[in-house]
């Protein structure tokens, strides 16, 4: 018998606890659990640490006063290269941050999901990585070779927060567009996971829908799933809806004053998914 583990969006963000480090999947302006994100937004958690491939839920976490520090490859809105929030946070000094190279970014992850310490690589060596992540440290390879290599640590994640196409009652997710990004590598390398999705079905459905390597996140990996259509709005979630560039615009002229940025607090983020949904799609 298939598990029951749905949950609510809002029983979700209080998963989410001062200090935690928050893992959030997706790939910049794609695909990201952004209903999870503003529930987040609501709540009093505070000094997170947040590892993402970043895109508008690094943004409104830090202008949210959320975020301690922010482990990053990059933060972009895609369509608009820079994430004004993130680069005003990060300007300011209101947040620390630590700059990987998405491979480094990506081996730490994996390390965390196969709980090893460090996973050895090439990348970084001669870059400004090292110098502005001073934490980092390189090992001597114990083979004939004594190659200097960088030791990426391991990402470990109190909590990963995800969204995919569709789902099961019991957290299988499958994604149906080109690229399932790291979600997986997300959840694995959490001790908490929780998955929204467009909609869920029958475990028996996936297969109409992809073939069965679409189905990248199984049970095991999920402690939470919640059923949010339209749960990645604003960003793209193709095949079931484009970017809205429209609303993207309006997020990143809200970061030219706080006067901008209270308005749109106001109506988007002060208000319960419903809500929102309502007034992005009237």
């Amino acid at each position: 018998m298939v598990p029951d583990k749905r949950v609510t969006v809002d029983e979700i963000a209080a998963e989410v606890h001062d200090g935690m480090t928050v893992g959030i999947g997706g790939w910049g302006s794609r695909r990201k659990p952004m209903a999870l994100v503003r529930a987040l937004c609501r709540t009093s958690a505070k000094d997170l640490r947040i590892v993402s491939y970043g895109g508008p839920d690094v943004g409104l976490l830090c202008r949210t006063g959320k975020v301690r520090e922010v482990v990053y490859a990059f933060v972009s809105l895609d369509s608009i290269p820079l994430e004004p929030h993130f680069r005003n946070a990060r300007q300011s000094g209101a947040v620390t941050t630590m700059e990987l190279d998405e491979g480094m970014f990506l081996l730490g992850l994996q390390a965390a999901a196969w709980r090893v310490p460090f996973l050895p690589t090439r990348v970084g060596l001669g870059s400004d990585v090292m110098r502005l992540s001073p934490s980092l440290r390189t090992i001597r390879s114990p083979y004939d070779d004594g190659e200097e290599l960088v030791a990426m640590p391991a990402l470990h994640l109190d909590v990963a927060l995800i969204h995919m196409h569709r789902g099961d009652r019991g957290g299988t997710g499958q994604y149906l567009n080109v690229d399932p990004y790291f979600d997986d590598l997300m959840c694995m390398a959490a001790t908490r996971r929780f998955m929204s999705v467009e909609r869920i079905v029958d475990t028996a459905d996936f297969l109409a829908a992809g073939p069965p390597q679409s189905i990248r996140i199984n049970r095991l990996m999920t402690d939470g799933v919640v059923e949010t259509p339209h749960g990645a709005h604003f960003t793209e979630c193709i095949p079931d809806y484009p970017r809205d560039e429209a609303f993207q615009r309006a997020y990143t002229a809200s970061a030219k004053s706080d006067d901008a940025w209270d308005e749109f607090r106001a109506r988007y983020i002060d208000v319960g998914e419903a809500d929102y949904q309502r007034a992005v799609r009237p």
